[in-house]
């Protein structure tokens, strides 16, 4: 056969073999054998075989070919890929709605009512016909190329029927039938097994193996057209089935809906499907139907406001509390934590959840042996709600408040609801102060975890926090340990000596000053910008500063007056580390801002609360979380409560977002 016929039977044979696969993969509708179709396959092969050229990426034959890659190239999206915001019940997603029809000034909007995958955000570039990319969220900016592991999944089409440069956006997950063969697999090779299907999803993406990624049978949804308008579809609802027609996957139990009422029914009948379906959901997603409202209902910095999520309330399970241990915190506070019979809670095995202290185990009434109800605050954060007290039967026994320390033996302390082992040598203590001090809020030293944290101290390469920048002579011993390699080592090290050049910040927040959060540290950063002025500061100075209470001017004091601490500062001088502010001091004094009270209460479009705090303290205010007759502005945002309440009833100033945002763009403007 010559070259050009063999070229043009490539063509032909890649066309009908995708055309089965989207037959069996997506309308699960095969209008041929298995054997038609391995019989196609086998004859691309030796095609092939025979001319290598014709071999490209997005070859049928190429899905079936293992290989180990050697990591993940970045790639930059076009457009931002934004996530979604979130409403957790009725009443916030009819405010929400309230919301948006009274800007659009229309009684009612139809919107497209979708299921919200639980998997991973993905996007799928087309150029000339064919798959240019697939690439992950990432920060929304910036993601990885996982094109290779993306291959595996059949349902996805390599080639389209379209020239133009074409971006197609969903979500990559696992059905729940493969995570229960995976699951069944890894049991009997006495592996860990994965909590729930998106974790198992997420490891599949982004290991190098693409055998492995083959093996675990991923599969995918597709729900959004990039620059829908240049096909000339005008709705949301058209969009979709435009890529259906092109071949991808949809998912079907979407509908428009016109009303509240219709939202209400669509939510009300897939909370009670939702376990029927073979893959996870863990809510609804509405996106505004009519395309050409997008530009003037508009985003924020990381939402479309077009769209929300309404996430599922809250799982509720019952399962027994078996028992009640006990942690020691790096400021020596002792926590409860309950020890549960597992269970599965929104989709991950839970064993463990804490039990904040005493106080909140006596009013909760819980006894060891009883069993409760448990969900996810937030469906993240495992919380016992209280014991079914008609399930005791004689055998639960009481809760006691243990009187040493479980590590130590050191008698403990009560300071209003909290224990506190007051040993400065715990060896809890010691490692959690190694966690928190090395962590990312902290001094981000990357490849120094909590599991290195442990693992080093048991060693006894660390038991202090100067200890970690010595860890450079135990080089070959830590390469004798299990799981360490040369490049590792080098990579912590590097992490390591990095850390040096933080900022004050940095350290004070790392040191573990009871007390001091990240607030706190870089108000004192700021304010006295080296740490030998903080040392020397009197207890009158530190409760002139504004966020600066009695007990936490106590606590600042007496950690500096403290020969140890002081004797550990000096040895982290001595070593390189960095122990001046490196933030902007300069406030322009004339911003509207400056030396202001200020209280942020409802939710913010344009910026989280943290993000908002932060350019407020750049501007020289004071931010606090309480309204009182001495607060200067209170800035409001959606679905603002008591706060705002309480600065009319003061006669506070109060400003909207919209006003915020424009009095920021005047201090910007000036600033340039």
């Amino acid at each position: 056969m010559e070259f050009l016929e063999a070229k043009k039977r490539h063509e032909e044979l890649t066309k009908i073999i995708e055309k089965y696969a989207y037959e069996y993969y997506v309308l699960d509708n095969p209008s041929v054998t298995d054997e038609e179709y391995d019989s196609k396959m086998s004859e691309l092969e030796e095609l092939e075989n025979e001319f290598p050229s014709l071999i490209t990426r997005n070859s049928p034959t190429q899905r079936i070919i293992g290989k180990v890659l050697t990591g993940f190239s970045k790639i930059t999206h076009a457009e931002r890929m934004l996530s979604l915001g979130d409403v957790f019940n009725l009443e916030e997603l009819r405010i929400w709605d309230r919301k948006l029809c009274e800007g659009l000034n229309v009684l009612n909007v139809s919107y497209n009512a979708e299921l919200k995958i639980d998997g991973l955000a993905m996007s799928l570039v087309y150029e000339n016909g064919e798959l240019k990319y697939c690439a992950t969220r990432g920060d929304g900016i910036v993601g990885e190329d996982v094109t290779s592991n993306v291959l595996t999944i059949p349902s996805i089409p390599t080639h389209i029927p379209i020239k133009d440069r074409v971006e197609i956006r969903g979500e990559v997950y696992m059905p729940k039938k493969s995570l229960l063969a995976l699951n069944n697999e890894r049991k009997l090779n006495n592996e860990p097994l994965f909590a729930n299907a998106r974790n198992a999803a997420a490891g599949t993406i982004r290991n190098l193996d693409t055998n492995i990624a083959k093996s675990r049978k991923l599969d995918a949804w597709w729900y959004y057209l990039q620059d829908a308008d240049k096909f000339g579809i005008k709705t949301h609802s058209e969009a979709l089935d435009f890529i259906s027609n092109l071949g991808f996957k949809v998912n079907k139990e979407r509908r428009v809906v016109n009303n509240f009422k219709e939202i209400e029914e669509y939510i009300n009948e897939y909370t009670k499907k939702r376990d029927e379906l073979d893959y996870d959901i863990d809510g609804i997603v509405l996106k505004v139907n009519d395309l050409s409202l997008y530009k003037e209902i508009g985003y924020t910095a990381k939402t479309p406001k077009w769209a929300i999520a309404y996430k599922f309330p809250a799982e509720e399970v019952i399962t027994k509390l078996k028992d009640i241990i006990f942690t020691v915190g790096r400021t020596g506070k002792i926590t409860p934590n309950a020890v549960l019979e597992p269970v599965m809670v929104s989709g991950s095995m839970v064993q463990r959840a804490t039990l904040h202290n005493e106080d909140f185990i006596n009013e909760k009434g819980l006894m060891i042996g009883d069993y409760v109800i448990l969900r996810k605050a937030g469906d993240i954060i495992p919380e016992v709600v209280s014991p079914v007290y008609s399930r005791r039967d004689g055998t639960e026994i009481p809760f006691k408040m243990i009187e040493k320390c479980p590590d130590c033996g050191q008698n403990l302390i009560k300071i209003e609801a909290m224990h506190y082992c007051v040993n400065k040598d715990c060896p809890s203590r010691n490692i959690e102060s190694l966690i928190h001090f090395a962590s990312k809020d902290a001094m981000d030293i990357e490849g120094i975890g909590e599991k290195v944290i442990e693992q080093f101290f048991a060693e006894k390469f660390i038991r202090r926090i100067p200890d970690i920048y010595h860890l450079s002579q135990y080089k070959d011993e830590i390469i004798a340990l299990d799981g360490w390699q040369q490049k590792k080592i080098d990579g912590v090290l590097e992490g390591i000596e990095r850390s040096k050049n933080n900022s004050l910040e940095r350290l004070l927040f790392g040191l573990g000053i009871k007390e001091v959060g990240q607030k706190l540290a870089k108000t004192l950063a700021k304010l006295y910008g080296n740490i030998d002025k903080l040392i020397n500061a009197t207890k009158e100075e530190l409760l002139n500063i504004s966020d600066v209470g009695t007990v936490s001017a106590l606590s600042i004091y007496e950690y500096f007056n403290d020969l140890e601490n002081i004797k550990m500062i000096n040895e982290l001088k001595e070593l390189g580390l960095n122990m001046t502010y490196l933030g902007v001091n300069k406030v322009d004094e004339n911003n509207f801002f400056f030396n202001k009270k200020v209280v942020l209460t409802g939710t913010l479009e344009n910026y989280g609360r943290k993000e908002a705090t932060e350019i407020l303290e750049n501007l020289g205010a004071h931010v606090s979380s309480s309204v009182s007759k001495v607060t200067d502005i209170v800035i409001y945002g959606s679905e603002a409560g008591s706060k705002l309440d309480k600065a009319i009833r003061f006669k506070v100033r109060t400003m909207d977002e919209e006003e915020f945002m424009k009095i920021l763009e005047e201090a910007n403007e000036r600033s340039n």
